[in-house]
């Protein structure tokens, strides 16, 4: 995770820059090798941990911790488990970039750096000393050829800067220098011997800082262009819908296939406290008498009552999503009896080596950090599915709510979603579901799905309001082409994701087929009369609409 070359000039790097140093020996290794990371007694992140702590002790006012990962999970998670304990922010504004595009704007940005170690196919001695603008050619031509990160986010090269706008006080001079090359190895370093070359006058404190720094465009170029193909006016009138007061759903837990499915957990308890712990108590119960823990969750829907009562929900819910990797979780409120404060339904991966996922905890321009007990997305390796999490039309890189125009806020949720698939390889479409709180951004919704892709597992649902006050939220799940899977551990499931699931639109459950060896999860402001020996999720929402925009009082998604 560290990188040791140079690493005798940091106390030069702080005399250029003038800020306070703070060193501390490792003394830990790699004992926790996962890529999610947990606290781990002797491995190399607890020293980490030891030294930022002794930071926050002499500067209290420390926010946040900024970490350099492109690509690198381990390395991302390692300073996120980190920042969480000490309750600081990640910031990982590289995370998920272009990496000829960073290259390119680092090369532009005044930035004076050097390789001073490679370890990649075409690179050797000769590369070392270069700049960043002279190795960039080589990157490039390495890159279209072998594959090699341009940005060295494989381990292909490391650096040392020299030079940089924010060095006030002084820049690095290379004295002496003498290449070393690793035993057995085609790896080769410079070990160095540096001064600092003060710049007299020291350069101001207050600076432009926007003329070095760069932001990505809140939209890619795909979701752009459906952006200014859907965009146009939007009425308003948005207005709560009227609450039920009829229990209509039965709890019910089945083993069906590879997964397990406990669902419509509720409580008639009278507080919120006392539901949400007696809704956990009885999850507690399923989990034990499927022999598995809530580490076994793959994704969790909760529907809740009063947006308002969420921060108190969520506190308790926490207590029990502990470990690496938490459910993905889907939460909106919706028309539920007025004594009802939530209804929980999970679906339960039992064999937990299969279980994959991503969470991303820090700030970045890719999509909206997950700080708390969810995950973007859980994937179910022996199904080959990914349970997406509900998103919301955040900016990332500071996590306010973009909610106007409807073309814009519909596009960025997509788009999270979207990146999300994108960064696990799950990036076949297998059901979308769009929840909305204001009737009249059906038009665009539909719209902005069509372009996106035209599949027919698409569901529109209202409901009465999403997290932060959100318009709309994307759900839903996906699947990985596995033609050209070369994962040896991967396991071929029975039927393929296409075959598992499907979704029908009813006016009527009378008639409705069910099969004992599927699970279902039914959309609806309705009774729900289904038989005893049927698995099922009852999702309260206020209104239902295929895709083509005609309404149906039953929306039902059938997971085979």
């Amino acid at each position: 995770m560290y990188q040791t070359v140079g690493y005798d000039a940091l106390n030069s790097l702080a005399e250029c820059i003038g800020k306070p140093l703070y060193t501390q020996m490792i003394k830990g290794t790699a004992a926790n090798q996962k890529l999610e990371y947990a606290k781990t007694n002797n491995d190399e992140t607890e020293d980490l941990y030891q030294l930022l702590s002794h930071v926050l002790e002499n500067h209290p006012d420390v926010e946040a911790v900024s970490v350099g990962a492109i690509l690198s999970n381990y390395q991302r998670t390692r300073v996120e488990d980190v920042c969480n304990r000490l309750g600081l922010t990640s910031l990982a504004y590289l995370w998920q970039r272009d990496q000829i595009e960073l290259m390119s704007e680092m090369c532009t940005s005044g930035l004076e750096a050097v390789l001073i170690k490679v370890a990649a196919i075409g690179l050797n001695e000769s590369n070392l000393g270069m700049t960043l603008q002279q190795a960039y050619p080589v990157l490039l031509n390495l890159n279209s050829r072998f594959g090699v990160h341009v940005c060295g986010e494989g381990g292909e090269f490391e650096t040392l800067v020299l030079d940089a706008p924010f060095f006030r006080f002084g820049r690095l001079i290379i004295e002496e220098e003498k290449i070393i090359r690793h035993t057995n190895d085609e790896v080769w370093y410079l070990k160095l011997r540096v001064r600092v070359e003060k710049k007299d006058p020291p350069l101001p404190e207050s600076q432009d800082w926007s003329k070095f720094i760069n932001q990505p465009s809140l939209l890619r170029e795909q979701f752009e262009d459906i952006r200014r193909s859907v965009d146009g006016v939007v009425e308003s009138g948005h207005s709560k819908v009227q609450k039920t007061d009829t229990i209509t759903w039965k709890t019910n837990a089945f083993h069906i296939g590879s997964k397990v499915y406990v669902s419509n957990l509720y409580s008639t308890k009278s507080t919120i406290v006392e539901q949400i712990t007696e809704i956990f108590d009885q999850l507690k119960v399923y989990l034990r008498q499927y022999h598995v823990t809530f580490a076994n969750v793959q994704s969790v829907d909760l529907f809740i009552n009063d947006m308002a009562d969420f921060a108190e929900i969520n506190s308790i819910y926490k207590g029990y999503f502990t470990e690496p990797l938490p459910p993905a979780r889907c939460c909106v409120e919706s028309n539920l009896p007025a004594s009802t404060k939530a209804i929980l339904s999970v679906k339960i991966i039992p064999q937990i080596t299969l279980k994959q996922g991503l969470h991303v905890q820090s700030r970045s321009y890719w999509a909206p950090s997950n700080i708390g007990p969810y995950s973007q997305t859980i994937m179910d390796r022996q199904e080959n599915i990914a349970h997406l999490s509900g998103q919301i039309p955040l900016i990332p890189k500071d996590m306010q709510l973009c909610n106007q125009p409807a073309s814009l806020s519909a596009c960025l949720a997509l788009q999270h979603l979207d990146n999300v698939k994108q960064v696990t390889g799950y990036t076949e479409d297998l059901l979308s579901v769009a929840f909305m709180t204001d009737k009249s951004w059906l038009d665009v919704v539909v719209e902005v799905h069509r372009q996106y892709i035209d599949n027919s597992n698409f569901l529109i649902v209202l409901v009465t309001d999403l997290p932060k006050g959100a318009p709309v939220e994307w759900s839903g799940l996906s699947y990985k082409d596995v033609e050209e899977e070369e994962d040896e551990e991967y396991e071929e499931a029975t039927k393929s994701p296409l075959e598992r699931v499907s979704v029908r639109f009813t006016n009527s459950l009378e008639n409705f087929h069910f099969s004992k060896r599927s699970h279902y999860t039914i959309y609806s402001n309705d009774v729900i009369d289904v038989p005893a020996t049927i698995s099922y999720q009852y999702s309260p929402v206020s209104a239902v609409h295929r895709g083509d925009e005609v309404e149906f009082k039953y929306g039902v998604v059938e997971e085979r």
